[in-house]
Order: structure tokens, then sequence, then C-alpha cells
């Protein structure tokens, strides 16, 4: 019988615990990235302060866009956060 942590590793989930909080955030990164790149965007990774406050940079279509407040709140905030639980906000840089 295979124990949960084989399990996940076939299924290709890491337990995030094994990684740092940076790395987590950047594993998360890639998960948003696609949707992003669809659309002519992307988002680099500045900084990740003590007290769980994040700072990206939204970079080709995602910097001038008038959603971008949008996309970084409800998207990218959203899902660090649901990934990476000490993730307290996003701020764009």
């Amino acid at each position: 019988m295979k124990s949960e942590d084989e399990k996940g590793r076939e299924a290709g989930q890491e337990k995030n615990w094994e990684f740092s909080m940076k790395e987590r955030i950047e594993l998360a990164l890639t998960k948003i990235r696609p949707a992003l790149q669809a659309d002519g965007g992307d988002v680099e990774l500045v900084d990740v302060g003590a007290d769980g406050v994040v700072h990206v940079r939204l970079k080709g279509a995602c910097g001038g866009c008038p959603m971008s407040q949008l996309t970084l709140k409800m998207g990218i905030e959203r899902i660090l956060k649901k990934e990476v639980p000490e993730v307290t906000s996003v701020e764009a840089v």
C-alpha cells in the first residue's frame, strides 16, 4: 500500500512545506503565467516581505492595462493566497 506522500508524488504534487516561501510563490506564479502570457503579459516576482507582502512587476501588456489592478487582486493575489497561506497581500511595483 502506498503512503500519501508516494501518491502525491505520482500525481505531480510536492509537499509545499519542503520549499521556502519564495519558492512556493514562484511555483504558484508558474500556474498563473500561461493566462497572462496568452494576453501578451507576464508577472515577475520582485520581493517577498517578512510580513507576507509579495511585490510583483506586471510586464508586457499587463504593465499598462487598465484592468491590471483587477488582475492583480482577483487573479494573482487570490491564487497566491490559496497556494501559499502566508501571503497577506500582493502589490505591484
